[in-house]
């Protein structure tokens, strides 16, 4: 089979093989362009419009809820109903789009499985193209997958509904050149796999259903439904068929929830509190206030002032406009040959999935098919009904922008928690350069998310004058240029022969690169992106 011929102003720079022919048709790129064509250039200037946001920040600036939306907010609108297979959402699973996942996900007992062509994959070219012909097959239940050890994986008669999950805004696809500038990653994301799978889907019963990463503004979600509907258009597929979920991961997004479903109501299966991705947000947005400062992550939880308000209000808004409140991610992963590890972590995954429910949230997120049956059991138990949209309103909860900037805890800052901080970013960042993008990491299925508040915690630390440390010592540059190698040859010795299947020395650099920059990089992806093919 020979490479398609693209249409003038169209060009792949990486190779085309027969195989990924099969998706990279003529006709799904020229899709890809048409949308890109139409919504590209309003793209970079939202993306010009966060820029310009973010120098108000830097100069004292705090985010409000908007004056210009505020009939929208009090408005008595609602979303479109959702489709019947995705009522019940109590639990969904996320992963990356290798075969082996996609069918232990689809096969987990999760109510949904999230397939990530953002955060949990490394955008490789070879990732990316082979992640939609996996979904390809996988709706059509063709799908099928040997490992090395000679184990057959296929998929069950009943299976998770599927979510696809594009790159967001801020990420490029630099193999797809049109009219001479790289497309959109979350435009290509969505039009190759929309372009080929939404009719069957449909056919099926299902429906195009998507998570949307990283929005900060009802702008950036009403070029989404834009997008939807000109591509349900082009297809000759009904308008509101596509539905989608957006993670409000962005503290900017947490004001302005009512707007973004607003924007989407016809197309909108609610929101989900993407807690790390936020308080990676929270550090990023405030990076320059030398009033703001957390302690160390792992004691920046859900039931801290500004994570619990943010998370209250998801669902307060999300339930009065009669659509889904999705909870977090559990990364807890099953220990190997620990019965008290393996006990601690499935309580604390107990613990955070009651609470949830108790919140009022219509569901939840986990990363591993072993942490299935905890989430169900916690939510089959406290939500006995497929969601609590009708029976929890959360009428009760008023939250003002004073809570959601509410900050805490800002100590202790423990040197512990830096060396964690070093250590995670640096493994993770490792092994994504390597093509891994969802990472085993201390008991802990990590994406993209983790490393992103590990950096960025230790930059901000370094130039805040509350970045001390328990004992006294100040968080400097030479602090943690001293830290840096000696955790480098912690994860040497912890990975052992492993060692050289990342690329960990050149992390390390990457993560003395970022730290020590005083312009602060708004996505490690995009440096660490130019490194890889």
């Amino acid at each position: 089979m020979n490479a398609p011929r693209y249409a003038p102003g169209i060009e792949i720079t990486a190779k085309v093989t027969p195989e990924s022919a099969e998706v990279l048709t003529a006709d799904a790129v020229a899709f890809a362009a048409r949308l890109q064509r139409a919504f590209g250039p309003r793209r970079i200037d939202l993306l010009a419009r966060r820029a310009a946001r973010q120098v108000r920040f830097d100069a004292g600036e705090l985010p409000d809820f908007l004056i210009e939306t505020r009939a929208v907010r009090e408005g008595a609108w609602t979303c479109d109903p959702v489709p019947a297979d995705i009522q019940d959402r109590r639990v969904e699973i996320t992963g990356p789009v290798d075969r082996k996942m996609i069918i232990n996900a689809l096969n987990s007992g999760a109510n949904v499985f999230m397939a990530d062509f953002e955060d949990a994959n490394t955008p490789l070219w070879d990732n990316n193209v082979q992640g939609q012909l996996n979904l390809r097959d996988a709706i059509r239940r063709r799908i099928d997958y040997v490992s090395p050890e000679g184990k057959a994986y296929r998929l069950n008669d009943r299976t998770a509904t599927l979510f696809v999950r594009p790159r967001g805004w801020h990420l490029p696809e630099k193999h797809v050149i049109v009219d001479g500038e790289p497309i959109s990653g979350g435009i290509f994301d969505f039009a190759i796999y929309f372009f080929h799978n939404a009719k069957e889907l449909v056919a099926r019963g299902s429906g195009p259903y998507f998570y949307l990463p990283k929005l900060e503004s009802h702008l950036e979600a009403r070029l989404w439904n834009d997008i939807f509907v000109m591509a349900q258009d082009d297809l000759g597929i009904r308008r509101g068929t596509i539905k989608a979920t957006v993670l409000v991961e962005t503290i900017l997004a947490a004001f302005e929830m009512d707007e973004i479903l607003y924007e989407l109501r016809h197309h909108s299966a609610g929101l989900n509190a993407g807690r790390w991705d936020y308080i990676f947000s929270c550090i990023k947005k405030f990076r320059s206030n030398r009033d703001f400062c957390l302690a160390d992550r792992v004691l920046v939880t859900m039931t801290t002032h500004f994570m619990k308000s943010y998370a209250e209000l998801l669902v307060r808004t999300c339930h009065r406009r009669n659509t889904h409140a999705m909870g977090g991610m559990a990364a807890q992963i099953p220990v190997k040959n620990d019965e008290a590890a393996n006990a601690e972590a499935f309580a604390k995954v107990k613990a955070d999935k009651e609470r949830e429910a108790t919140y009022g949230h219509d569901g939840t997120w986990v990363a591993h098919p072993g942490l299935v049956p905890v989430a169900k059991e916690a939510f089959d138990r406290l939500m006995p009904q497929p969601n609590q949209i009708a029976s929890k309103k959360r009428d009760d909860v008023r939250v003002g922008a004073a809570d959601l900037l509410r900050f805490e805890p800002e100590q202790p800052i423990t040197e512990k928690g830096l060396r964690l901080n070093i250590n995670v970013a640096i493994q993770y960042i490792g092994a994504w350069l390597a093509g891994q993008g969802a990472v085993p990491i201390f008991n802990l299925m990590e994406d993209a998310a983790t490393a992103e508040i590990s950096r960025s915690q230790v930059w901000q630390w370094i130039r805040s004058p509350k970045g001390t440390l328990d004992d006294g010592r100040k968080v400097t540059k030479e602090l943690v240029a001293t830290l840096l190698p000696q955790e480098l040859a912690a994860i040497r010795s912890l990975l052992g022969t492993a060692y050289a299947e990342g690329r960990y020395d050149e992390a390390a650099r990457i993560f003395a690169d970022l730290v020590n920059n005083d312009t602060f990089v708004e996505f490690l992806t995009l440096p660490a992106y130019e490194r890889i093919d």
